[in-house]
């Protein structure tokens, strides 16, 4: 009993988190409660070991991940769905914060699963460049030039203005460097 009730309270304290996280990584509201649902009860599975983990946020955001490459490799991408419920949340909200949000949110759509990925990694969840490459199972180096290639094509797709040192950072910058 003492497990579950461990779990239970890490997952009422951590939900919202990963629920945020997926959200960023599929980019829909309903795909990204799927996700980080499936993610808490493969982590429920293995809280056991989970609970031994050095850092059990790092283990839930690697099982997250996990979840979410299964997820675009099994299912693909309904761009069509995603690109109306962008174009609603336009007309619902017309502040120019929100407006960018949606941009960034379409344009990082626009990349590979892997790019995505390593962007919200080391952006939005704001991860070294060693603990994305732990988390993905590549190479520093694999990550410093996904995340490279990602900017770039980010910039394209946005234009340069967008992507100063600290654009995709939602707290403390990091810039793109380690």
């Amino acid at each position: 009993m003492e497990e579950e009730d461990e779990f239970a309270e890490y997952a009422a304290a951590r939900q919202h988190h990963l629920l945020r996280t997926a959200f960023l990584l599929c980019g829909d509201p309903i795909s990204a409660q799927d996700l980080a649902q499936e993610a808490l009860t493969n982590l429920c599975r293995a809280w056991p070991r989970a609970r031994r983990a050095d850092s059990v946020d790092a283990y839930a955001r690697r099982t997250l991940i996990n979840v979410y490459l299964r997820h675009r490799r099994r299912l693909g991408r309904d761009r069509e769905a995603q690109r109306a419920l962008i174009g609603e949340a336009r007309t619902q909200d017309s502040t120019e914060r929100a407006e960018q949000r949606l941009a960034l949110l379409a344009a990082l759509d626009q990349l590979g699963k892997r790019s995505r990925a390593v962007l919200v990694l080391r952006y939005w969840e704001d991860l070294s460049v060693q603990q994305t490459a732990d988390l993905l199972d590549c190479s520093v180096g694999t990550v410093k030039s996904q995340t490279s290639r990602a900017l770039a094509r980010l910039r394209d797709l946005l234009g340069p203005q967008w992507l100063g040192p600290t654009a995709l950072t939602h707290g403390d910058s990091k810039g793109t460097g380690q």
